[in-house]
């Protein structure tokens, strides 16, 4: 049993499991555009997720607070650079138009981690700002990516689900917030800390119900897909009313990070 927990925390720590959310959202795109499983940008996103999580959650760890590398965080940076070399590979496979965007988004990246300004606070610190920045970024990789690579034209069903998907992950990451609350810092200015538990709820179930409105909204809406998607806000929305801050971690860096991959395997078995 103890074996099983160190290899699940590994699976966690090393961001293996958001990556793999990070890859069925880009699935979930290529499914809703009819796109081909192309494999290189599916790959991109997923060992760039674990290069980009790992070195936004270790960076400061080691390089401000010199801590001294135990055996898990080695193990954690020598998979992490085997990931690097292989978002090498695939981005020298992507579009030109795409390397040029992805390439924005590390800069987004860096520009959440590092502090390149003389008060020497990142844009992770930025009061109020964080959640934008990653709903953002999630957008980008795992719908405008998908999209330039296969050279899909930009008409109003890909705005529209550019909506939908950054009302998502907004909610999404209001249940990281809300299981934070007692851990982070007040200055962070975190949705939860600035109008209240029940507020941020009452937020993310009108966020969700949005999401989920938005797809009659779309020329030709499958049928299917609105079934999955009622799947998704009630999954979502039970997910969010059960949030507090006295969950464990698991609850949200496996249980709720599992959502956009049962998302997919809806789509895919159903």
């Amino acid at each position: 049993m103890k074996v099983l927990t160190q290899i699940l925390n590994f699976y966690i720590n090393c961001s293996i499991h958001v990556a793999l959310s990070c890859y069925a959202l880009v699935r979930m795109t290529q499914h809703m555009f009819h796109i081909s499983y192309e494999n290189s940008i599916a790959n991109f996103a997923f060992f760039g997720t674990i290069v980009g999580y790992n070195f936004v959650k270790y960076d400061a760890l080691v390089r401000k607070q010199k801590v001294q590398m135990r055996y898990e965080l080695k193990a954690i940076a020598f998979f992490s650079f085997c990931s690097l070399v292989l978002v090498g590979f695939y981005f020298f496979q992507l579009k030109h138009i795409t390397q040029i965007v992805a390439f924005i988004f590390l800069s987004v990246t860096l520009l959440y981690t590092l502090p390149f300004f003389p008060n020497k606070r990142n844009a992770r610190n930025w009061a109020g700002v964080k959640i934008y920045i990653v709903a953002l970024c999630w957008v980008g990789v795992t719908l405008v990516l998908p999209i330039l690579n296969a050279e899909v034209a930009i008409t109003f069903n890909f705005y529209l689900k550019c909506i939908q998907r950054f009302f998502l992950l907004f909610v999404l990451i209001l249940i990281f917030e809300i299981n934070d609350l007692a851990n982070d810092d007040p200055h962070l200015q975190t949705v939860p800390q600035q109008i209240g538990v029940k507020q941020t709820k009452v937020l993310g179930l009108w966020l969700i119900i949005l999401f989920f409105f938005l797809e009659f909204l779309k020329n030709n809406f499958d049928q299917k897909q609105i079934v999955v998607n009622f799947i998704l806000v009630v999954l979502v929305s039970l997910f969010l009313l059960f949030a507090n801050e006295k969950r464990s971690k698991f609850y949200t860096s496996f249980w709720v990070e599992s959502i956009p991959i049962f998302w997919w395997l809806t789509v895919v078995f159903l």
